[in-house]
């Protein structure tokens, strides 16, 4: 799943990496190194301008809130529990399809944390001497380096208990994609440790390399069964993860000191 990632890459940079045409710098998001549903997030995607004689997709980095309220919802209360959609799912679930056939976006990210119980805790939870086990967080991210392109999708809700010219009479909401863990070795894996995503948790957020953006953006394409085939996991040992404090388990904690890499597990958390 994703249920956490930093993101502090400027839109500066974003724009360069991604050849936006247009952002808003009024719209500058704060570099977030703990970013968590419900936040304002970044995301990449293609769609027309307003009020343009040309009505050509234009590459756009725009501030969404992370959590998808579909269309037609009565409310928006639904959008925190709708982070993530699955890769194997997502055409067919209502909530889903009609994002995924016509608003698929990218959303940039530093790379994503995800929790790992230790050994002696599952052991402790197992006897029954521990209900709510420590667990170990990691920072997964690509080891060149580069950006974590997140396969995503946005909506586009109406509350209609405001006005037309109301600012918050419209949201624009996202979800990041997720798939199944790989299986395979870690590009750089901790000395103590899981050595495989799979080994983290098992699932993960989609990756999309650069040579599929253009077509994951591309708004006019809207067949199922090949953009399915965009869905497919990026090719193995990209990634490489290492344990980080579990100071970012509180959504409150937030700062680059985030992303130090430990020697290993913290105490208590043993892989």
């Amino acid at each position: 799943m994703c249920g956490r990632y930093a993101a502090s890459r400027r839109p500066e940079d974003l724009a360069g990496i991604f050849e936006i045409e247009k952002w808003e710098p009024e719209e500058a998001l704060a570099p977030d190194y703990n970013v968590a549903p419900t936040k304002e997030v970044y995301a990449v995607l293609d769609r027309p301008l307003k009020d343009v004689d040309e009505q050509r997709p234009v590459r756009q980095l725009r501030k969404l809130k992370w959590g998808l309220v579909p269309s037609w919802s009565k409310t928006p209360e639904g959008g925190a529990r709708m982070i993530n959609a699955r890769a194997e799912t997502v055409h067919e679930k209502p909530s889903y399809k009609r994002a995924f056939s016509s608003r698929r976006c990218i959303i940039p990210a530093d790379g994503y944390y995800e929790w790992v119980t230790g050994t002696q805790e599952r052991d402790l939870e197992v006897e029954g001497k521990k209900k709510r086990p420590r667990k170990q967080p990691y920072f997964v991210l690509p080891a060149d380096g580069s950006v974590f392109a997140m396969a995503g999708l946005y909506e586009f809700w109406r509350d209609k208990t405001l006005p037309d010219d109301h600012p918050q009479a419209w949201w624009v909401t996202c979800s990041v994609i997720t798939t199944e863990a790989e299986t395979s070795p870690l590009a750089v894996s901790p000395a103590e440790g899981p050595h495989t995503l799979a080994e983290i948790h098992p699932r993960m957020p989609l990756m999309l390399t650069a040579d599929r953006w253009d077509s994951w953006l591309d708004p006019s394409r809207t067949d199922p069964d090949g953009l399915r085939e965009l869905l497919a996991p990026p090719p193995p040992g990209l990634m490489r993860a290492y344990p980080v404090s579990t100071a970012v388990s509180n959504v409150r904690n937030n700062g680059p000191e985030l992303l130090k890499e430990l020697e290993g597990p913290e105490e208590g958390t043993l892989f």
